[in-house]
Order: C-alpha cells, then sequence, then structure tokens
C-alpha cells in the first residue's frame, strides 16, 4: 500500500510539474513568428517598378530556399515601408541607413544583414566599384548657378524626409557646414518622392537645385536618361555606408538563417542576375555598428 501510494504521489507530483512547464513551453514556441508568406519591400529609389524587376530574381531564389510565397510590397514612400516593418506588415526589406536608424528606433529587433558593392562609373572617390556614396547637390550645367551662395531664395528638391543623402545630411550636415538655417535659405523647399524625381525637377526647370545620392544619379546616367555634363555639382558629402537590407528580428532564426544565406551565397545564379540588374558586384554582411555614423548626426 505504501509503495502504491509512493507511486501515485510521485505521478501526481509529475503531472503538476508538467502543467507548470506548459505555459513555458506554449511561450517558446510562440517566442518567433514562421510566416506562411514572406513580406518584402524597398525604399523608392526610382521608378518603382524597375526596382522590382531588378529584385525579381532574388526573390524567386526566396521563394524556392524558403519553400514559401514571398510577397513584394510595393511602396507608397519611405516612411510606408519603415512603418511596416515596425508593425509586423513587412518582414524584410531594402532601406536607406536613415530609414534604417528610423526603424530600429521603433523596433530593436530589426536587423541588418546584407549590403552591396554597387558599380560606380561616375563619382565614386576612385571610379569603379564602392560599397559607399555620397550626397551630392545639383543644378542644372547651363543654368546661372555655380556656388552654394547663388542658390540662396531658390527653390530645392529634396527627396523624402526620410532620406539619407536626400534629406538628413543636408539638412544637418551641409547646414552646419555653411553656417546657414536651412528651411530660410532657400525660397521653398519641396519632396519629389524620389532621387529620380528630384533629378528630373532640376532638368526640366520644376526646381533650381537637389540633393540626390550619387548611386541614383550615376544610374540614371549609365542608363542614359542624362549626360553627366548635364548637372553641375555644387556640393559633395563625406562616404555614407550603403543600403542596408534588413529583417525583422521576431522571424524565427531558421528563416532568418536561410534569408541571410540566399542573399550572401556568391554561386546562386539569380542571386547573381539580381546584383547585376541593380549594378552591384556582390552583397556583404552588414551590421548595426556601420549606421553609426547616422545616429550620431544631430
Amino acid at each position: 500500500m505504501m509503495t502504491r501510494i509512493a507511486s501515485l504521489s510521485l505521478a501526481v507530483g509529475a503531472l503538476c510539474c508538467l502543467l507548470l512547464a506548459l505555459p513555458s513551453l506554449a511561450a517558446n514556441r510562440s517566442a518567433c513568428e514562421r510566416p506562411q508568406r514572406l513580406r518584402f519591400s524597398f525604399v523608392p529609389q526610382g521608378r518603382d517598378v524597375d526596382q522590382q524587376s531588378a529584385l525579381a530574381p532574388l526573390v524567386e531564389e526566396l521563394h524556392e530556399r524558403l519553400k514559401m510565397p514571398v510577397d513584394v510590397i510595393i511602396p507608397t514612400s519611405y516612411g510606408g515601408v519603415i512603418e511596416g516593418l515596425i508593425a509586423g506588415a513587412i518582414d524584410v526589406a531594402r532601406l536607406g541607413p536613415a530609414s534604417y536608424v528610423t526603424a530600429r528606433k521603433g523596433d530593436p529587433q530589426i536587423t541588418p544583414f546584407a549590403s552591396m558593392e554597387q558599380v560606380e562609373p561616375n563619382f565614386a572617390a576612385q571610379g569603379g566599384v564602392s560599397s559607399v556614396y555620397y550626397a551630392l547637390l545639383i543644378t542644372r550645367q547651363q543654368g546661372p548657378y555655380d556656388s552654394v551662395a547663388s542658390l540662396r531664395g531658390k527653390v530645392l528638391a529634396l527627396a523624402d524626409p526620410d532620406s539619407t543623402s536626400g534629406a538628413l545630411i543636408p539638412r544637418h550636415l551641409f547646414a552646419r557646414q555653411y553656417k546657414l538655417q536651412f528651411d530660410q535659405y532657400f525660397s521653398r523647399i519641396g519632396y519629389s518622392g524620389n532621387h529620380e524625381k528630384s533629378v528630373l525637377a532640376v532638368l526640366n526647370r520644376n526646381a533650381d537645385a537637389a540633393f540626390v545620392a550619387s548611386t541614383n544619379l550615376s544610374r540614371m546616367i549609365s542608363d542614359g536618361q542624362l549626360k553627366k555634363s548635364d548637372v553641375r555639382v555644387l556640393w559633395r558629402s563625406g562616404p555614407i555606408p550603403f543600403d542596408p537590407f534588413v529583417y525583422r528580428g521576431q522571424l524565427c532564426a531558421d528563416i532568418r538563417n536561410k534569408i541571410r544565406e540566399v542573399f550572401l551565397d556568391k554561386n546562386a545564379l539569380r542571386v547573381k542576375l539580381a546584383l547585376d540588374n541593380l549594378r552591384a558586384t556582390h552583397f556583404v554582411p552588414v551590421h548595426d555598428a556601420a549606421y553609426q555614423i547616422i545616429r550620431a548626426l544631430p
């Protein structure tokens, strides 16, 4: 009898321990997210359809390797992509450096895992290939403006409030260097929506000058949309770390690891094709510390 009571007590104790452990086991199961579909987006660079087309082979590779559908979400603005990541409506995205820093403030689990080295024949410091880019203040070569001073009281185009080279760098580093009140220096400042539209605003005389990313301007030149001689560069920033690709840290580790593996796979043909489309040589690993230069801006 004593043995049966002891056995029963042990069984009850084990059952109690199991019941107590269930919430912990459930918490562990829900500690990461395993979506049925991966949602991929990007901040506006130029024409969204061009960027979507350029990234299509990469999206196909992710679909095949992850064994899940990958939906490409066309952005409405930089802020739309940032909010989508923070809200969990976007899982993977290409951000600009400043938009990454903003997104990371909203969700510290948003993690950069890859960036690119790009073919940059027009504005790279050494020419050829670069892992950094620059903010450029441009005007029309045939126009009357030949200095920063000559732009006082003129119309300026910026890309987007969350753009690094198209807003943040001008409002902070440029303004500090020239000791000017940015919003008072120009008669009007408008946001075009992306860098290509800012360039076109200058060429079409809808703006007197614009701050644009050197890589975007270089791509337009290489694509034959304009000649390098069509624009005059009045100011050039220091080097800016290139765009990070990020994922939400809430994704399960095996999904995050597989996404990173796809980007950094130097032998995947579809990844190489996407890189060619983006005029890049390869993806490179990147970490949060690379963007401390942006975070340190006032």
